[in-house]
């Protein structure tokens, strides 16, 4: 039986008969008919938990895509250009006043970077160092940093700054304010092949969440990488593009437009083509996830079929009393087609208050944690699109509307004079 707070209280007298015939047969509860109210509460529940389930799956989704994409976008350049061969540019800075004709650029910097060691009095690891602008990095890396701050200077102890990321500060062990050694690699290591050696203090400590980002670059003054590689101020081993806009389709077209102009022996790179795995990761996610949560709503629009059927049998008296007095049998079809319609929509109602309830829960609270090794992020993101709302909504009441016409074609086609001696 529902429960009383989700009868309506509804006036009656200006809606049509087989509207009305309809509610009352929704919110009656006639006596011996419980096991039929159990029936139809349970396929409200239905479908509820299929369309609940399914915009909440779709909220994550698009929470995922767009933490990933926020990650990605803010960390890492939308373009690189480097040579074709991987030999360092002997020109970066007339690549770079080239580039100032493009005013779809936002930002740009020459970066050098490599294989070094790096070892703390603690630990030692091998990373890749990266050398950038001194006053700022094109990317929102500062953002990022959660111990100390995003400082390259050098202070007057002679020790440049340098930044790293979370996991790899854990496995040297080190803590802002540590001296960290740095050497190249660059073959055998021998009394004719002797690495060149910096000592940096450790001024920041970044961590997007992204495993790979974390992990990998230890970040300095690109003055003092140039002098650690052996290359000139004018040199770099790649140029590090920002677009003023983020959007994955526009980075793509403007490669395409750059292509035009730097031809071989530079080549391009975009952020898609470079962590490609991470975004069709993302994109699996996207597609995958609603497609398996959206049986949820098809098993309960089947359901809603036997429940219509049996309001049917139960009121099979009365529907042989409509047709003895003239009712046409396209009455008494919307009669119960708007009434499998209402269960629909007493369940798409419930379902939606759920998923809104969860995706407050969620934001606020963070009920559902997550490993930061392998989803990119301490807790489930929701993101609820308008546009999920107004779409489930019509695929549940066009399902439960075509689940309610067979029993409501059924209950049409009931022959009057064998309903009337029914059950004598």
């Amino acid at each position: 039986m529902l429960p009383d707070c989700f009868l309506l209280n509804i006036d009656y007298s200006c809606m049509k008969f087989e509207s009305y015939l309809a509610l009352r047969y929704f919110k009656g509860t006639r006596k011996g008919a419980r096991f039929l109210s159990f029936i139809k509460s349970m396929t409200i529940l239905g479908v509820a938990i299929g369309s609940a389930g399914l915009l909440i799956a779709l909220s994550i989704v698009h929470g995922f895509k767009s933490t990933i994409n926020e990650k990605v976008l803010g960390f890492a350049p939308h373009i690189t250009v480097t040579s074709f061969i991987g030999d360092p540019l002997d020109r970066a800075d007339s690549v770079l006043t080239f580039l100032d004709r493009f005013d779809e650029i936002k930002a740009k910097q020459i970066v050098v970077e490599g294989q070094v060691m790096i070892q703390t009095k603690d630990g030692i690891t091998g990373t890749l160092l990266k050398g950038v602008n001194e006053t700022g990095d094109v990317s929102g890396l500062s953002e990022y940093v959660v111990e100390g701050s995003f400082d390259l200077t050098t202070p007057d102890d002679g020790f440049p700054g340098l930044v790293i990321g979370k996991k790899l500060a854990q496995q040297l062990q080190a803590d802002i304010g540590s001296v960290i050694t740095v050497y190249t690699v660059n073959g055998v290591p021998s009394l004719i092949n002797s690495p060149e050696i910096q000592q940096y203090r450790l001024t920041g400590v970044y961590q997007t969440g992204i495993d790979i980002f974390d992990g990998l670059y230890a970040i300095s003054a690109r003055k003092y990488t140039s002098d650690l590689f052996g290359l000139s101020p004018q040199q770099g081993h790649g140029i590090e593009i920002k677009l003023k806009d983020a959007n994955i389709a526009h980075i793509e077209s403007f490669d395409r437009e750059l292509d035009k102009h730097l031809t071989i022996p530079y080549y391009k790179e975009s952020i898609k083509a470079r962590y490609g795995n991470i975004f069709a990761w993302v994109e699996l996610q996207e597609n995958m996830i609603p497609l398996v949560i959206s049986v949820m709503i098809i098993v309960a629009a089947f359901n809603l079929i036997g429940t219509v059927l049996m309001m049917v049998l139960e009121r099979t008296r009365d529907i042989g009393i409509l047709k003895t007095i003239g009712s046409r049998s396209g009455i008494i079809r919307r009669v119960f087609l708007f009434e499998g319609i209402l269960v629909s929509l007493m369940g798409l109602a419930i379902g939606i208050g759920i998923s809104l309830l969860f995706a407050w829960l969620q934001i606020n609270y963070q009920l559902i944690p997550l490993s930061e090794d392998n989803y990119y992020m301490s807790y489930a993101p929701v993101e609820p699109h308008m546009m999920d709302f107004v779409i489930v909504s019509i695929v549940t009441i066009v399902l439960c509307a075509l689940a309610s016409w067979l029993p409501a074609r059924i209950a049409a086609k009931t022959d009057p004079l064998k309903v009337i001696s029914y059950g004598r």
